[in-house]
């Protein structure tokens, strides 16, 4: 289709109409809004296409970002296992003495859910360190 180009008239035909309607609180603008809708018998809503496309976007980025949380496992605890639980406390502060002692003794043990992958490598590094044998799932 061709464009209709608007003439410097036709351009200011709505200036004074847009200058009250700027002068309108938002509780008037509603109620106008809602009498335009019953007199012509129309529904003023955003268009459903332009409100979907960033939805799916950001599904996309929780499904990236799901896929680089992971979980960090206890799987062996192996000799020094003072060191491991001196390194569970100080990984996740929330377990107690005898919760990080009862990973120990009883692997496979979770120590940390659903974190970023990054902070998941550094945990594994200091529980290895420790002693502990541990998997990111």
């Amino acid at each position: 289709m061709a464009e209709e180009k608007e003439t410097p008239k036709e351009k200011g035909k709505f200036e004074k109409l847009i200058s009250e309607i700027e002068k309108l609180s938002v509780k008037d603008l509603a109620q106008l809004v809602k009498e335009l809708e019953e007199r012509f018998g129309i529904e003023a809503q955003a268009p459903v296409a332009v409100a979907a496309a960033p939805q799916a976007s950001q599904e996309g980025e929780a499904q990236e970002e799901q896929s680089t949380l992971v979980n960090v496992v206890i799987v062996d605890s192996g000799d020094k296992k003072i060191e491991v639980i001196k390194a569970i406390r100080e990984i996740n502060q929330e377990i107690g003495l005898k919760e990080a002692k009862d990973m120990v003794d009883n692997p496979p043990a979770e120590v940390a859910k659903e974190v970023k992958r990054e902070e998941a490598e550094e945990m594994k590094k200091k529980l290895e360190s420790a002693g502990a044998k541990v998997e990111l799932k």
